[in-house]
């Protein structure tokens, strides 16, 4: 073997080496939901690249989770949000990095109305997909959870319905971000505030860091989640 072939190897050896070492501090760094979300997830079924809550309303709901955060940790919102009749699918992505798959929506059928949506990062790329014209086929409304939209996911100029959730307590999410990137929002979007809920709240899963503590329980803020979800989901079907 020649010494120029020996070094190719080399840097492909060590490329190699760094990427497995990259994969494995992100898989370290993944948030596994809490038992109460493992069991609301037996309620549903995987499709591919999917959890899927069953229901027969119009829109179905496309949710993107937070980054490093497992589609099981959201299954508690999704099952009370299924149980009023609205269907919820719960992406899956590569290392769950939504990032990694923008347009993980265009796997499942969206026939006949859908919503899309997300936490934290996911909630970012969910807008992104929205923004896209040719994502606007059927696209009821868009729901941003501890998020917000980008300039890559400018809604400003669209007639899409928005709702907007926070939390009181969140220690993650970049207060002045969130306000700046107000600008890429439609000027009716609907804004929630839930009190005393923290950022890791959103889902059931290991508390986040950087995250302040909440003052109210996970199964709380989980039921208004619930709640303020299917009553902007049933405001979108009296349009």
């Amino acid at each position: 073997m020649s010494e120029k072939s020996r070094k190719r190897l080399t840097i492909v050896g060590l490329i190699f080496a760094i990427v497995c070492l990259i994969l494995l501090s992100l898989k370290n760094q993944v948030y596994y939901p809490e038992m109460q979300a493992r069991e609301a997830v037996e309620s549903a079924r995987e499709k591919k690249n999917f959890t899927y809550f069953e229901g027969n309303r119009k829109p179905l709901v496309i949710f993107y989770p937070g980054a490093l955060v497992e589609p099981e940790s959201y299954g508690i919102w999704a099952k009370k949000v299924a149980e009023s009749g609205y269907p919820v699918a719960i992406a899956h992505f590569p290392l769950d990095f939504a990032l990694l798959s923008v347009n993980r929506a265009d796997q499942i059928d969206r026939k006949g109305g859908y919503v899309i949506g997300g936490h934290s990062l996911g909630a970012v790329c969910a807008a992104r997909y929205a923004a896209e014209k040719k994502h606007r086929k059927d696209l009821k409304g868009v729901f941003l959870m501890a998020g917000y939209a980008d300039e890559k996911g400018d809604l400003s100029k669209s007639r899409i319905p928005v709702l907007q959730i926070t939390a009181s307590r969140d220690g993650v999410i970049r207060k002045t971000r969130l306000k700046e990137n107000s600008r890429f929002l439609p000027e009716n979007t609907v804004k929630e505030v839930i009190q005393g809920g923290n950022h890791s709240g959103f889902g059931a899963y290991t508390m986040q860091k950087g995250d302040n503590k909440a003052k109210i329980s996970t199964r709380q803020q989980q039921e208004k989640i619930a709640e303020i979800m299917i009553r902007w989901l049933d405001s979108l079907n009296e349009k």
